[in-house]
């Protein structure tokens, strides 16, 4: 079995491979909520306050953040023991999504897309970044990332969560979205499983609208063929990039055959630090939908980045962030 190395090894050059997580900000107690079973509990949740975020994060120490990947590394390190996953299957699912108002390499570069941004969070007493994507929800307020982008895997949630859409070299054009809640399976709260790499963050109405409303959202789809055609898009920070402008990779996915127990699949990228969590998109646009996140690589140089399979566990962590 090999072992993931985190996105962002070659740009925290003297620090270990590591993996995604997050803190949020406020003292609300975490609870599982949304169980599939009644024996089960799915979903993990915390409370946060935000009402300080957004001025937390001034453009220095937006500039200065840490790719959360070294967050997911540490996670793996304490023991990630991801089961089979012959139970993530389940009925086909998409949810449509909302139009917003108004050398040879395996990236491209891109404009700003207002409904993808970063997403900046405190954990441990440092500052981490990745980035992230507006999804359609009820409360017109949710936002796809990694999992270990908002909690430890296994641990703590994430302080000082903002979600910064269409940001661009030290900008933020549509503000800064700080989260009230956070949420992502038991099963990456409580033992770090990468099969379940993925968080969703509920923020709180900004100048009295609500984020999808403004940016727009992605439409979201679960239980899908595998091996499709994907466009994955993030903020990398490690050289040759600065995490100061968008960037996409667009390919066929396939399964890891490193560590297969994940179930995650991989399309051609070498995308780095600072992109976990970036979502990836059915097709080759920003308007397909949403069937996955940004979640590792294997070392310093990986072409590939994989991405967990959006089965019926992750499904309802959406669904219960989606209606809080």
């Amino acid at each position: 079995m090999r072992t993931p190395k985190t996105l962002v090894t070659s740009f925290l050059s003297l620090s270990a491979a590591a993996l995604l997580a997050v803190t949020a900000a406020g003292g609300a107690t975490a609870s599982p909520a949304a169980a599939q079973g009644k024996e089960s509990p799915q979903v993990a949740s915390q409370a946060v306050d935000g009402s300080r975020a957004a001025d937390y994060w001034t453009p220095e120490r937006m500039k200065a953040a840490i790719p959360g990947d070294v967050l997911a590394d540490r996670a793996l390190a304490r023991g990630n023991k991801s089961p089979a996953a012959a139970v993530e299957k389940g009925a086909n699912t998409q949810i449509s999504g909302k139009a917003a108002k108004g050398k040879t390499t395996l990236h491209a570069s891109e404009s700003p897309v207002s409904h993808i941004g970063k997403v900046f969070f405190t954990m441990g007493g440092s500052n981490y970044v990745c980035s992230g994507n507006s999804v359609s929800s009820t409360n017109k307020s949710t936002v796809s990332t990694a999992g270990h982008c908002v909690n430890e895997g296994p641990g703590a949630f994430a302080t000082n969560f903002v979600f910064v859409p269409a940001y661009l070299n030290g900008t933020a054009p549509y503000g800064k979205w700080a989260a009230n809640a956070l949420y992502t399976p038991t099963q990456w709260s409580s033992a770090g499983d990468m099969q379940y790499d993925t968080g969703f963050a509920v923020v709180s109405p900004l100048n009295g609208q609500n984020l999808s409303d403004v940016v727009g959202a992605s439409g979201v789809q679960f239980n899908a063929a595998r091996g499709l055609t994907y466009k994955s898009y993030g903020y990398p920070a490690a050289s040759p990039f600065d995490g100061q402008s968008l960037i996409s990779c667009t390919g066929p996915a396939s399964n890891d055959p490193n560590n297969p127990q994940f179930n995650s699949q991989g399309i051609p990228c070498d995308m780095t630090g600072g992109s976990s969590g970036g979502p990836w998109f059915i097709g080759t646009s920003s308007s397909g939908y949403q069937n996955s996140i940004n979640s590792y690589g294997y070392g310093t140089r990986s072409t590939v980045m994989y991405g967990p399979y959006w089965g019926s566990v992750i499904q309802q962590t959406y669904t219960t962030a989606a209606a809080s």
